[in-house]
């Protein structure tokens, strides 16, 4: 709780209502770690505070259009919004990046993901997918789903597994197979090119965190990482570091607004196209969270499940 969170901390000021402590206080950051539903209407209360910056918890928000309103209010304020994006700062990714950047599997042609969920990992993956891709945006989506068996993460409903296919504007492709389809792909992420394939955390024992394929040169060549794995602490802190060092040297940071919103709208869009049966073409117009509106019209209708 907030009162062991502070004497652990020394922390001298604890508050029960976040809307009290910016009324109160003087801040330069705000983090928001709070479950979804909760995140536009605290980024935009903290924005209105005259704060400089605020970092907020992934997914962004519960719909498409508190993610795009969330980031809308912040530019308007000029304040620097970012989210917990972290995982581009792990060695694993970044030397992925440096590969392709140096030409080792020629031109990028596709992107694979194999993850849990869309909505709730699948922010992670797929703007991992966007990194690998010089962020660039998606123009159209086409997904379906599979949810038979209610799952509810930080009260969010995910699908049990899906499949997606979006088309970036630069002609890249993005695949992703989710929950038990997932082993479809066998890795994390499999960045496919014309003279090579980068596969980052291959299923299978003993495997390379990290592993370089180029076509007509041999077998596969792993790459050190320096013993990191897909996940680490160590990614929060360089995240963070990141977000200061922008605030000081008056640049964008990586896990800007800006990125957070290519990566949700594929998502929202995938389950837009579970929706309306095909493929939707971006910029992406809803306003809503439309897995949530097939199961509260019951057009699907999962199971009930305690949440996790």
């Amino acid at each position: 709780n907030a009162r062991a969170f502070a004497e652990a901390f020394g922390i001298t000021r604890i508050y029960t209502d976040y809307r009290e402590m910016l009324e109160k206080e003087q801040l330069d950051i705000v983090s928001i770690c709070t479950w979804p539903h909760l995140h536009a209407p605290m980024v935009i209360d903290a924005a209105r505070a005259g704060g400089k910056a605020i970092h907020c918890e992934k997914p962004m928000a519960d719909t498409w259009g508190a993610a795009r309103r969330m980031a809308e209010e912040c530019e308007r304020l000029g304040v620097k919004l970012t989210f917990n994006h972290q995982r581009r700062f792990g060695a694993p990714f970044r030397k992925a990046k440096a590969l392709l950047k140096q030409g080792a599997i020629g031109e990028l042609l596709r992107i694979e993901i194999g993850a849990g969920n869309l909505y709730d990992y699948g922010s992670h993956t797929i703007d991992l997918a966007n990194y690998f891709n010089n962020e660039t945006p998606a123009e159209w989506v086409i997904a379906q789903i599979d949810y038979r068996e209610e799952r509810l993460v930080f009260g969010m409903h995910n699908e049990n597994q899906a499949f997606a296919l979006w088309r970036y504007k630069n002609g890249v492709y993005g695949m992703m197979a989710t929950g038990v389809g997932s082993s479809l792909v066998g890795c994390h992420h499999r960045l496919v090119g014309t003279d090579g394939v980068i596969e980052i955390g291959p299923s299978g024992e003993n495997m390379p965190t990290l592993r370089l394929k180029q076509f007509g040169k041999g077998d596969w060549e792993a790459i050190d990482c320096g013993g990191e794995g897909l996940h680490g602490p160590g990614y929060i802190d360089r995240a963070i570091a990141d977000i200061v060092a922008a605030l000081r040297e008056g640049r964008e940071s990586e896990l800007c607004a800006r990125n957070a919103l290519n990566a949700t709208e594929i998502i929202f869009a995938a389950y837009e196209s579970v929706r309306c049966r095909g493929r939707v073409d971006l910029p992406l117009t809803i306003e809503d969270n439309p897995l949530v509106d097939l199961v509260n019209k019951g057009e699907l209708k999962p199971k009930p499940k305690e949440q996790e």
